[in-house]
């Protein structure tokens, strides 16, 4: 029986695997260390944020169907746009549309930080008293999830693999689940970011994804296809 990674490009196997081992290893090693504090994403001004997370966020994951759909979107879309880029340009795209991710989220926190405490950071964050002097316990709940609360998981750099294989195969046509017909990949990419768009300017209650962190993926990818000049394949339309 031949193995599914067999006919796969190299970077998109390597990051199959690598996120696998993250995603045992977090269970596997729970009580000899915390991978979730030292591997997630944190505030930059949290007392938890290491540099390193702006990279290695991107291999953890909070659960078993959040890493399934990262990784099955992987699989489905990275080879081609790997075969397309290259590995060495995949590779960078990848990373990149990961840390973009990263910027963004992190930048729509800081200005959520801002509009409550009237500066980007507060004195002794790790302190929790300390964010009951900012206008009460609601305010303090927010501040307290925004300083603690990590981010974590593939999908910024995966709507950034989204937005570049819609990008250069915008007619190619897919099934999606619930829908009984194929649609373009454009207009699948399309509503995706609409969906996401509405879900991070609403910031409804109990949602606990991170929106804008897609939002970002999406945004670096689709300016990194236009700056690298990307042209879309001969035999696609």
């Amino acid at each position: 029986m031949q193995s599914p990674f067999a006919n796969m490009p190299p970077v998109v196997k390597n990051l199959l695997i690598i996120n696998i081992i993250f995603f045992i290893a977090t269970y596997a090693l729970a009580q000899f260390i915390d991978m979730n504090a030292l591997f997630a994403a944190y505030y930059p001004f949290s007392p938890a944020f290491r540099p390193w997370q702006i990279i290695t966020y991107m291999f953890m994951h909070g659960g078993f169907t959040h890493i399934l759909f990262n990784m099955f979107a992987l699989f489905s879309f990275g080879p081609m746009l790997e075969y397309t880029l290259g590995s060495k340009k995949f590779f960078n795209y990848y990373f990149i549309t990961g840390i973009g991710a990263y910027v963004l989220y992190m930048a729509v926190q800081a200005i959520q930080i801002h509009a409550i405490a009237g500066a980007y950071t507060i004195p002794n964050p790790g302190i929790e008293a300390s964010y009951f002097n900012y206008g009460g316990q609601e305010n303090a709940q927010k501040l307290y999830g925004y300083f603690n609360f990590p981010m974590m998981g593939a999908s910024g750099a995966i709507f950034g693999i989204l937005v570049g294989f819609a990008m250069l195969f915008p007619n190619l046509e897919m099934m999606i689940m619930f829908i009984p017909v194929p649609i373009k990949a454009k207009y699948v990419v399309i509503g995706y970011i609409a969906i996401e768009l509405f879900s991070g300017i609403g910031r409804f209650a109990g949602d606990n994804v991170a929106h804008f962190a897609h939002l970002g993926g999406a945004l670096f990818g689709f300016l990194l296809i236009k700056l690298w000049g990307i042209k879309r394949p001969n035999n696609f339309y």
